[in-house]
């Protein structure tokens, strides 16, 4: 094996299936994947995603991107995009389950959200979107892995799957992080590891990577925090960098899992905080 950063880090020859690949971490990491030579296939529900597909095929070409736009709750959907994603990728080489619903409906930013007054609802989308379709993903998926007897899948879970929210970081604010974000995450951690135990004799590596404050003040929307808010200073606070990240600070961590650099890596968590979760 070359021991060449640029051979070692290349994903030249790889598909990449990406679900939230048009989110606000999501478009980080597919222009990151694209970049390094993979061919993506991204998943995504909003309409935004085929208009990002769109640009990512007129500057790597068609043939590098596919899109599937899809609302991962539609549990029969699923399952027939994941047979047809099946049938029609002669390979698939990496797995990443990024997507997580980050709106009012899962609890964020809504005092109906809180843990005094979270719903069955609210506790079911995160555990349905969170856990279950990333596990039937696998399941679905997977398949190809075993069959070629190598992959590598990567599972975005968060800081908060090891530490509480700090509950005066929302105090005097709209801000809310709810309680099934945590649990969920916390339970994809632990799925994690039990998929690098059960599947790494058939050559397939699971790791997970742990996102801090890497809050969205770029875009509007319920999951979006205005610049000026001052809950952005508390974060910043809060670690020991003294800021908050930047998505393109995670690609770094995705590459690595996602190619040949980290091929004796498995069942483990890559925390990108900033520092939070050590003081």
């Amino acid at each position: 094996m070359s021991l060449q950063a640029e051979k070692l880090f290349s994903l030249a020859g790889k598909t990449v299936v990406l679900t939230g690949a048009s989110g606000y971490l999501g478009r980080t990491f597919s222009r990151a994947l694209l970049e390094n030579g993979a061919r993506l296939v991204a998943l995504g529900r909003s309409d935004r995603l085929m208009s990002e597909v769109q640009g990512w095929q007129q500057e790597f070409g068609k043939d590098r991107v596919a899109a599937h736009q899809i609302d991962m709750y539609d549990l029969d959907k699923l399952d027939a995009l994941l047979d047809a994603i099946t049938q029609c990728e002669p390979r698939i080489d990496v797995i990443i389950n990024n997507a997580h619903e980050l709106g009012p409906q899962t609890g964020f930013n809504t005092p109906a959200g809180s843990l005094e007054n979270a719903s069955f609802d609210q506790w079911n989308r995160h555990f349905l979107g969170g856990l279950y379709c990333p596990t039937r993903i696998v399941q679905k998926l997977g398949v190809k892995m075993k069959e070629a007897k190598i992959g590598s899948i990567i599972n975005i879970s968060t800081m908060y799957a090891l530490v509480a929210p700090s509950p005066s970081l929302y105090e005097g604010t709209e801000l809310l992080n709810p309680p099934g974000y945590s649990a969920s995450k916390a339970a994809l951690l632990s799925y994690t590891r039990y998929l690098a135990a059960f599947w790494g004799g058939h050559g397939i590596r699971a790791n997970a990577i742990l996102p801090g404050p890497f809050s969205n003040v770029e875009d509007s929307g319920s999951n979006s925090v205005a610049k000026d808010n001052p809950f952005l200073d508390r974060l910043k606070s809060r670690t020991c960098l003294k800021r908050i990240g930047h998505p393109t600070e995670l690609a770094g961590c995705l590459l690595y899992l996602a190619s040949d650099a980290s091929t004796y890596m498995t069942g483990q968590a890559l925390v990108v905080d900033g520092g939070w979760t050590i003081v």
